[in-house]
């Protein structure tokens, strides 16, 4: 499986969160994972709001269109990202490795 995938309505995306940074920033791919390093610590969902705005930032979408499908509680998640193609979110992110088709 891919790190990403294409739905009819935008992307989807494994991400790997890591909360505590010294700073909100896309590290690269890591076993089939979009790793995210977060400012938020995991308690009481502040990383997930982080983890929202902060992709909302980067693909130019707002945080109202992204959805944790899997793994609220956990650091590796699920997310939909709607409004995005995948061409899009590829060209937003330069230097990680294309996704198969």
């Amino acid at each position: 499986m891919s790190w990403i995938t294409s739905t009819g309505q935008g992307v989807r995306i494994q991400v790997k969160v890591q909360p505590r940074s010294a700073k909100n920033e896309i590290v690269g791919i890591f076993d089939e994972h979009l790793k995210v390093k977060l400012t938020a610590p995991p308690v009481e969902g502040e990383a997930n709001r982080m983890l929202k705005k902060f992709l909302g930032e980067v693909f130019r979408c707002g945080a109202r269109n992204i959805t944790i499908l899997r793994g609220e509680t956990g650091r590796v998640k699920l997310v939909e990202i709607k409004g995005v193609p995948l061409k899009d979110v590829v060209a937003l992110l330069p230097g990680l490795p294309k996704p198969e088709p």
